[in-house]
């Protein structure tokens, strides 16, 4: 696992706690994704599901730092 400058996650919002709470919510989605994967081995398509092997965490901090998560903030127009 590499190294994650969090100072460019700041960047992503105007307040470093909402750009935690979207990587969190984010990491939340593709852990559900992961587990449903894990249900999916247990039945007779086990050869044609791919895992990703990364932490979810750092796959959602990444994500968010890359620029490939969109949010919308409750209070913006």
């Amino acid at each position: 696992m590499g190294f994650v400058p969090l100072d460019s996650l700041e960047q992503l919002t105007a307040n470093r706690y909402e750009a935690v709470l979207i990587a969190a919510q984010l990491a939340r989605q593709l852990n559900a994704i992961r587990l449903a994967k894990l249900e999916m081995l247990s039945e007779e398509n086990a050869d044609k599901v791919d895992i990703d092997g990364r932490k979810v965490t750092f796959v959602a901090i990444r994500d968010c730092i890359d620029g490939k998560v969109r949010y919308h903030a409750g209070n913006e127009q």
